[in-house]
């Protein structure tokens, strides 16, 4: 008995040991470390690695030929490691104020930076996370600015048979008032995706913070919805519980979803203050939800007055059987015939949709339908797209 209280004491002992090292720790690992000049330096222990690199949206791209034809890459960062086992990078000149996620490739094995604690999940893809400020990455920082409230909420769902989760955000001061009613923006994300991604990879709600507190947008609500009718909700928050993320979930663009996208406009518009007519409703999204908006907006073109088309996957799935995809110009026709106050189109240059939604501009040119046309750099990433709504909200509701 003696004996199995010495080891047992001796357990604790070590993880005591091991605890105080962690919090005592007197050379904890920078990384990353934003430098005085603009650069951001990148570090990472691994002793026994034989070759270490960065891979984040931060650094210079390459365009490479693929059977799908060409594609846009990143250029990893080469690591070097020094005599302590440490190996460090330091991008070549100064990172633009921005959002920019990153992992590290060690010996040919993706990881995240394990000296960073700020880590998002795209899909089933974690990376590390990081903001440089003095530009729009302030517009993306939590600021000393009336917060608004973000919720998780359920609604009953005729069309699925079961309750759906969607997220939505309330604007600063829509506690505090029983009378104030507020437009509606409706926020969809891609492939893949869910009623999350806007939130965490998108910092929707600090974008609107900022620009709500800055004068630039109006106060609104935003509804961050899940685009797969077959789903409750995200991964870890349904009764599937801890399932595995992933791009191929079945129905995201069969036309289920824009079938049953009444029955949020109606939950919302009983549940919330909301202000319910044409004139006071947005819809935007990217990739696969740049799709449902153009869907969405086509099937029910009393119901939005602002339509944005974030890299939207438009040229894909018009072959689908289903009602919602047909008679595409006839639904043009009457969409425009109600004189939309904005119809907004953004996309990347090397964007792989870009040949696509440049051959959906000349579908709108061709008929002498108005839009708003913003071209940036880069691709089909995220950077892209919380600049888009950046853009796109402070156009709304004026």
């Amino acid at each position: 008995m003696r004996k199995l209280f010495i080891i047992t004491a001796s357990l604790f002992l070590g993880l005591a040991v091991n605890a105080q090292e962690a919090i005592f720790d007197a050379r904890p690992l920078v990384s990353p470390e934003i430098n005085s000049d603009g650069t951001i330096t990148f570090r990472y222990r691994n002793p026994s690695a034989k070759a270490v690199q960065v891979i984040g949206d931060f650094l210079p791209t390459k365009e490479i030929d693929t059977p799908r034809g060409k594609a846009e890459v990143t250029v990893p960062g080469e690591m070097q490691k020094d005599s302590a086992g440490v190996w460090v990078f330091t991008t070549s000149c100064k990172v633009e104020s921005g959002m920019y996620t990153y992992r590290f490739s060690v010996d040919g094995s993706l990881t995240i930076d394990p000296s960073n604690m700020f880590v998002n999940r795209d899909v089933a893809t974690l990376s590390s996370a990081l903001i440089v400020s003095g530009g729009i990455g302030d517009l993306f920082k939590v600021q000393e600015v009336p917060h608004g409230t973000v919720s998780r909420v359920w609604y009953p769902s005729k069309a699925s048979g079961f309750s759906r989760r969607m997220t939505v955000y309330t604007p600063a001061g829509y506690e505090n008032s029983s009378k104030t009613r507020y437009p509606v923006l409706y926020l969809l994300h891609g492939a893949g995706g869910d009623e999350e991604a806007w939130i965490t990879q998108g910092r929707a709600s600090q974008i609107m913070d900022n620009l709500i507190a800055q004068g630039k947008a109006k106060p609104m609500i935003v509804v961050m919805t899940n685009g797969y009718q077959s789903l409750e909700a995200a991964p870890g928050e349904n009764a599937q519980g801890y399932d595995v993320p992933s791009f191929r979930v079945p129905g995201g663009m069969a036309g289920a979803f824009e079938s049953a996208f009444p029955e949020i406009i109606d939950y919302v518009d009983s549940h919330y203050r909301t202000i319910a007519k044409k004139e006071s409703r947005a819809i935007c999204g990217l990739s696969m939800g740049g799709f449902h908006s153009l869907f969405i907006s086509l099937n029910y073109p009393d119901k939005f007055n602002y339509v944005g088309l974030f890299s939207a996957a438009v040229g894909v799935g018009h072959d689908n059987k289903s009602e919602i995809y047909q008679n595409m110009d006839e639904k043009l026709s009457a969409f425009f015939s109600k004189k939309p106050a904005l119809y907004w189109i953004g996309i990347g240059k090397t964007d792989f949709l870009y040949k696509s939604n440049e051959e959906f501009r000349a579908k709108l040119d061709a008929a002498g339908y108005p839009y708003a046309y913003y071209e940036s750099e880069g691709g089909h990433i995220w950077r892209n797209w919380r600049d888009y709504l950046s853009k796109f909200a402070p156009q709304l509701f004026k």
